[in-house]
C-alpha cells in the first residue's frame, strides 16, 4: 500500500511538472523551381524558400511562477533540395560555416520572460532586420526579395547576430513594441581587431489595428569600417489590401553610403493572395552611384493552413554599373535580370 502511494505521488509530480513545461517541433519545408536570366549567362535550378525560408526547430517554455517563465528556441536552416543544412557566421565578422551539417544557424536562444518583458541570449535576429522582412510583402524571401536587402551594405550582420544580449518590451503597453540588442565579436583585447564584429542596435514601433509603423538604427564595429544603418518601415491595412513601404539607409565610415527603398502590397484573392512590390538601392561612391530597381510580382494559393502554391516573377533594372542579377543568373554592368520561381510549401 505505502509503495503504490509513493508511485502515485510520482506519478502526480511528473504530471505538474509536465504541465508546467512543454517543448514543440515545428518547421517548414519549401521547394523551389528557379529560373534566371542575365545578359551574361542563365540559371535553373531547383532551390528551396521561395515563399518561406525552410527550417527545423524546437523550442520550449518552463513556467517558473509568479509571472515569470523561461523558454528556449533552436531553429536551424534547411536546404531541403540537397538536404544539407543552411551556413552559419560564428562571430559577426563575414566567415561564414555550414551548408553540410545542421546548425542552428537561424536561431539559438535561451530566455527569461517576465512582466518587466524578455531578457533574451544567443544567435538571433537583428533590429535592423525586422524592418526590412516585415514591411516587404515577400518577406525577405525568394526572387522578389526587397532590393534593399539584396544590394545592402549592412555587412555580416544586417540579418542574424551572434553572441547576442537583447532585451524585449513587454506586451500589452497600448500597441508601444521595441527591444535592444548588444552583440560581440569575442575577440581578445590586446588584438588589433578586439571591436571587430561587436554593435549596438535598437528598434521601438506602434501596432494598434490596421497600423504598424516601426524605426530601427544600428552601429556595427568592423575592421574594414564600422557601419551604421537606419530604416524606417509602416504598414497600413485597408482590409481590401495591405500596404507596405520602408525606407532603408546603410552608411560605412570613410566609404560607401546605401540607401533605398520599397513601396509594396499584399492584395488577397479567394484561397491566396497577389504580392506586388517595387524596391531600388543606390549605393553612393565617387563617381558611378550604381542603382538597382526591382519590380516584383507574385501569387500565392493556399490549399490549406499548411500548404501552400506559389509563383513570383521578378525584374532588376541597373544603372550606373551596378550589375544585380536574380537566381543564379550573371549579368553584365548596366544590363538587366529577370526571375523566376514556381514552388511549393508546407508547414508543420
Amino acid at each position: 500500500m505505502k509503495k503504490s502511494l509513493i508511485a502515485l505521488a510520482v506519478l502526480a509530480a511528473s504530471g505538474a511538472a509536465m504541465a508546467q513545461s512543454s517543448v514543440t517541433l515545428f518547421g517548414i519545408v519549401d521547394a523551389t523551381y528557379a529560373y534566371g536570366s542575365g545578359s551574361v549567362a542563365n540559371k535553373s535550378q531547383l532551390t528551396n524558400s521561395g515563399y518561406n525560408s525552410s527550417r527545423l526547430g524546437f523550442r520550449g517554455v518552463e513556467d517558473l511562477g509568479g509571472g515569470m517563465s523561461a523558454s528556449f528556441w533552436l531553429e536551424a536552416g534547411v536546404n531541403n533540395d540537397n538536404g544539407s543544412g543552411g551556413a552559419t557566421s560564428l562571430n559577426n565578422q563575414g566567415a561564414t560555416t555550414g551548408g553540410g551539417g545542421l546548425t542552428f544557424n537561424r536561431r539559438s536562444t535561451v530566455s527569461l520572460n517576465g512582466g518587466f518583458g524578455e531578457v533574451r541570449l544567443g544567435r538571433d535576429y537583428t533590429p535592423q532586420f525586422w524592418n526590412l522582412t516585415v514591411f516587404d510583402p515577400f518577406g525577405t524571401n525568394g526572387v522578389g526579395t526587397t532590393q534593399t536587402l539584396s544590394s545592402s551594405l549592412g555587412g555580416p550582420t544586417t540579418v542574424r547576430a551572434s553572441n547576442a544580449i537583447g532585451y524585449f518590451l513587454p506586451g500589452k503597453l497600448g500597441g508601444f513594441y521595441g527591444q535592444a540588442q548588444y552583440y560581440m565579436g569575442e575577440n581578445l583585447s590586446n588584438a588589433a581587431n578586439k571591436k571587430d564584429g561587436n554593435g549596438l542596435a535598437a528598434r521601438v514601433g506602434y501596432a494598434n489595428g490596421p497600423i504598424n509603423v516601426a524605426l530601427a538604427l544600428s552601429e556595427t564595429k568592423f575592421l574594414a569600417g564600422d557601419i551604421q544603418a537606419f530604416n524606417l518601415g509602416a504598414s497600413y491595412d485597408l482590409g481590401m489590401a495591405k500596404i507596405m513601404a520602408h525606407y532603408n539607409q546603410d552608411e560605412i565610415d570613410g566609404g560607401a553610403e546605401g540607401k533605398g527603398f520599397l513601396i509594396g502590397g499584399l492584395i488577397p484573392m479567394g484561397a491566396g493572395e497577389i504580392r506586388l512590390a517595387y524596391s531600388t538601392y543606390k549605393v553612393d561612391t565617387v563617381g558611378a552611384d550604381p542603382r538597382s530597381n526591382k519590380l516584383a510580382l507574385g501569387y500565392v494559393h493556399n490549399l490549406s493552413k499548411r500548404t501552400a502554391l506559389y509563383a513570383t516573377y521578378a525584374h532588376v533594372s541597373n544603372k550606373n554599373g551596378a550589375a544585380s542579377s536574380l537566381n543564379g543568373s550573371v549579368t553584365g554592368a548596366g544590363n538587366n535580370s529577370n526571375g523566376y520561381d514556381f514552388g511549393v510549401r508546407h508547414s508543420f
